[in-house]
Protein backbone atom coordinates (compact mmCIF):
# COMPACT_ATOMS: atom_id res chain seq x y z
CA UNK A 1 0.00 0.00 0.00
CA UNK A 2 1.18 3.47 -0.81
CA UNK A 3 1.54 5.75 2.15
CA UNK A 4 0.34 9.32 2.30
CA UNK A 5 3.80 10.78 2.10
CA UNK A 6 4.50 8.97 -1.16
CA UNK A 7 1.22 10.25 -2.62
CA UNK A 8 2.10 13.79 -1.56
CA UNK A 9 5.54 13.55 -3.22
CA UNK A 10 4.00 12.20 -6.43
CA UNK A 11 1.36 14.96 -6.40
CA UNK A 12 3.96 17.71 -5.91
CA UNK A 13 6.13 16.21 -8.66
CA UNK A 14 3.17 16.17 -11.05
CA UNK A 15 2.29 19.79 -10.23
CA UNK A 16 5.89 20.89 -10.82
CA UNK A 17 5.99 18.90 -14.08
CA UNK A 18 2.70 20.44 -15.23
CA UNK A 19 3.89 24.00 -14.58
CA UNK A 20 7.24 23.29 -16.21
CA UNK A 21 5.54 21.97 -19.33
CA UNK A 22 2.99 24.80 -19.33
CA UNK A 23 5.68 27.46 -18.89
CA UNK A 24 7.78 25.83 -21.59
CA UNK A 25 4.88 25.98 -24.04
CA UNK A 26 4.40 29.71 -23.64
CA UNK A 27 6.17 31.58 -26.38
CA UNK A 28 6.83 35.24 -27.15
CA UNK A 29 4.11 37.02 -29.17
CA UNK A 30 6.36 37.44 -32.20
CA UNK A 31 3.60 38.15 -34.71
CA UNK A 32 1.90 40.72 -32.51
CA UNK A 33 5.20 42.45 -31.75
CA UNK A 34 6.08 42.59 -35.44
CA UNK A 35 2.72 44.18 -36.26
CA UNK A 36 3.06 46.66 -33.39
CA UNK A 37 6.60 47.67 -34.41
CA UNK A 38 5.53 48.03 -38.05
CA UNK A 39 2.54 50.22 -37.08
CA UNK A 40 4.69 52.49 -34.88
CA UNK A 41 7.30 52.81 -37.64
CA UNK A 42 4.60 53.65 -40.20
CA UNK A 43 3.19 56.33 -37.88
CA UNK A 44 6.66 57.78 -37.48
CA UNK A 45 7.25 57.90 -41.23
CA UNK A 46 3.92 59.66 -41.74
CA UNK A 47 5.03 62.37 -39.26
CA UNK A 48 2.81 61.36 -36.35
CA UNK A 49 5.40 62.75 -33.88
CA UNK A 50 4.92 66.15 -35.53
CA UNK A 51 1.15 66.27 -35.95
CA UNK A 52 -0.22 63.95 -33.21
CA UNK A 53 2.65 63.80 -30.72
CA UNK A 54 0.54 62.69 -27.74
CA UNK A 55 -0.87 59.62 -29.49
CA UNK A 56 2.49 58.74 -31.00
CA UNK A 57 4.22 58.99 -27.62
CA UNK A 58 1.61 56.67 -26.10
CA UNK A 59 2.21 54.15 -28.90
CA UNK A 60 5.99 54.28 -28.38
CA UNK A 61 5.65 53.89 -24.61
CA UNK A 62 3.28 50.97 -25.10
CA UNK A 63 5.73 49.29 -27.47
CA UNK A 64 8.54 49.68 -24.94
CA UNK A 65 6.29 48.21 -22.24
CA UNK A 66 5.59 45.18 -24.44
CA UNK A 67 9.33 44.72 -25.00
CA UNK A 68 9.90 44.88 -21.24
CA UNK A 69 7.28 42.18 -20.70
CA UNK A 70 9.03 39.96 -23.23
CA UNK A 71 12.34 40.44 -21.47
CA UNK A 72 10.59 39.43 -18.24
CA UNK A 73 9.07 36.41 -20.06
CA UNK A 74 5.56 37.70 -19.37
CA UNK A 75 4.31 36.72 -22.79
CA UNK A 76 0.58 36.97 -22.12
CA UNK A 77 0.96 40.59 -20.95
CA UNK A 78 3.36 41.32 -23.82
CA UNK A 79 0.83 40.07 -26.35
CA UNK A 80 -1.96 42.23 -24.90
CA UNK A 81 0.22 45.35 -24.80
CA UNK A 82 1.49 44.69 -28.35
CA UNK A 83 -2.10 44.60 -29.58
CA UNK A 84 -2.81 47.87 -27.75
CA UNK A 85 0.32 49.39 -29.29
CA UNK A 86 -0.83 48.53 -32.80
CA UNK A 87 -4.22 50.13 -32.08
CA UNK A 88 -2.61 53.31 -30.71
CA UNK A 89 -0.28 53.59 -33.71
CA UNK A 90 -3.21 53.17 -36.11
CA UNK A 91 -5.15 55.86 -34.23
CA UNK A 92 -2.16 58.17 -34.58
CA UNK A 93 -1.98 57.50 -38.32
CA UNK A 94 -5.70 58.15 -38.66
CA UNK A 95 -5.38 61.50 -36.87
CA UNK A 96 -2.50 62.88 -38.92
CA UNK A 97 -4.50 64.35 -41.82
CA UNK A 98 -7.02 66.09 -39.57
CA UNK A 99 -4.20 67.58 -37.49
CA UNK A 100 -2.38 68.70 -40.66
CA UNK A 101 -5.50 70.35 -42.01
CA UNK A 102 -6.13 72.16 -38.72
CA UNK A 103 -2.51 73.33 -38.50
CA UNK A 104 -2.57 74.50 -42.13
CA UNK A 105 -5.73 76.53 -41.52
CA UNK A 106 -4.19 78.13 -38.42
CA UNK A 107 -0.93 78.79 -40.29
CA UNK A 108 -2.77 80.42 -43.20
CA UNK A 109 -4.47 82.73 -40.69
CA UNK A 110 -1.13 83.57 -39.05
CA UNK A 111 0.31 84.33 -42.52
CA UNK A 112 -2.53 86.80 -43.12
CA UNK A 113 -1.95 88.39 -39.71
CA UNK A 114 1.78 88.72 -40.40
CA UNK A 115 1.14 90.29 -43.81
CA UNK A 116 -1.28 92.77 -42.23
CA UNK A 117 1.28 93.67 -39.55
CA UNK A 118 4.00 94.12 -42.17
CA UNK A 119 1.69 96.45 -44.09
CA UNK A 120 1.02 98.42 -40.90
CA UNK A 121 4.77 98.78 -40.24
CA UNK A 122 5.22 99.96 -43.86
CA UNK A 123 2.52 102.58 -43.34
CA UNK A 124 4.16 103.77 -40.11
CA UNK A 125 7.52 104.08 -41.84
CA UNK A 126 5.97 105.94 -44.77
CA UNK A 127 4.26 108.32 -42.35
CA UNK A 128 7.60 109.05 -40.70
CA UNK A 129 9.34 109.86 -43.98
CA UNK A 130 9.55 113.60 -43.22
CA UNK A 131 11.05 113.10 -39.76
CA UNK A 132 14.83 113.43 -40.21
CA UNK A 133 15.50 112.28 -36.65
CA UNK A 134 13.99 108.90 -37.52
CA UNK A 135 15.93 108.42 -40.77
CA UNK A 136 18.29 105.73 -39.39
CA UNK A 137 15.47 103.82 -37.73
CA UNK A 138 13.44 104.08 -40.94
CA UNK A 139 16.23 102.55 -43.04
CA UNK A 140 16.70 99.74 -40.54
CA UNK A 141 12.97 99.02 -40.50
CA UNK A 142 12.72 99.08 -44.30
CA UNK A 143 15.52 96.50 -44.45
CA UNK A 144 13.61 94.33 -42.03
CA UNK A 145 10.42 94.71 -44.05
CA UNK A 146 12.23 93.51 -47.17
CA UNK A 147 13.58 90.48 -45.27
CA UNK A 148 10.16 89.66 -43.81
CA UNK A 149 8.52 89.79 -47.22
CA UNK A 150 11.16 87.45 -48.65
CA UNK A 151 10.81 85.11 -45.67
CA UNK A 152 7.02 85.20 -45.92
CA UNK A 153 7.18 84.16 -49.59
CA UNK A 154 9.52 81.30 -48.63
CA UNK A 155 7.18 80.19 -45.86
CA UNK A 156 4.21 80.19 -48.24
CA UNK A 157 6.20 77.90 -50.55
CA UNK A 158 6.79 75.55 -47.62
CA UNK A 159 3.05 75.50 -46.97
CA UNK A 160 2.43 74.58 -50.59
CA UNK A 161 5.05 71.83 -50.24
CA UNK A 162 3.18 70.42 -47.21
CA UNK A 163 5.94 71.37 -44.75
CA UNK A 164 3.19 72.69 -42.53
CA UNK A 165 4.81 72.32 -39.11
CA UNK A 166 8.03 73.98 -40.25
CA UNK A 167 6.10 76.84 -41.86
CA UNK A 168 3.95 77.24 -38.75
CA UNK A 169 6.95 77.48 -36.44
CA UNK A 170 8.69 80.03 -38.68
CA UNK A 171 5.54 82.12 -39.01
CA UNK A 172 4.98 82.24 -35.26
CA UNK A 173 8.53 83.50 -34.74
CA UNK A 174 8.12 86.04 -37.55
CA UNK A 175 4.81 87.27 -36.15
CA UNK A 176 6.49 88.00 -32.84
CA UNK A 177 9.31 89.92 -34.57
CA UNK A 178 6.94 91.96 -36.71
CA UNK A 179 4.68 92.83 -33.79
CA UNK A 180 7.65 93.86 -31.67
CA UNK A 181 8.99 96.09 -34.45
CA UNK A 182 5.52 97.57 -35.02
CA UNK A 183 5.27 98.45 -31.34
CA UNK A 184 8.78 99.94 -31.31
CA UNK A 185 8.03 102.02 -34.40
CA UNK A 186 4.72 103.22 -32.99
CA UNK A 187 6.41 104.24 -29.73
CA UNK A 188 9.24 105.96 -31.61
CA UNK A 189 6.79 108.00 -33.66
CA UNK A 190 4.70 108.87 -30.62
CA UNK A 191 7.69 110.15 -28.67
CA UNK A 192 8.05 113.93 -28.63
CA UNK A 193 10.85 115.20 -30.85
CA UNK A 194 14.14 115.85 -29.09
CA UNK A 195 14.71 119.54 -28.42
CA UNK A 196 17.75 121.15 -29.97
CA UNK A 197 20.21 122.69 -27.58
Amino acid sequence: MINRRSLYVVFVAMVILFFTIFAGCAKPPTEEMTKAEKAVEEAKQKEAPVYVPDLFTKAEESLNKAKDYIVGKKYKEAKQVALETETLAKQAIAGIEAAKTKMKTETDQIAQDVQKSIDEVKALVAGAAKNKALAAAREDTQGMITKWETDLASIKEKLQGQKIKEASDELKAMKEQVNTKKEETTNLLAAPPAKKK
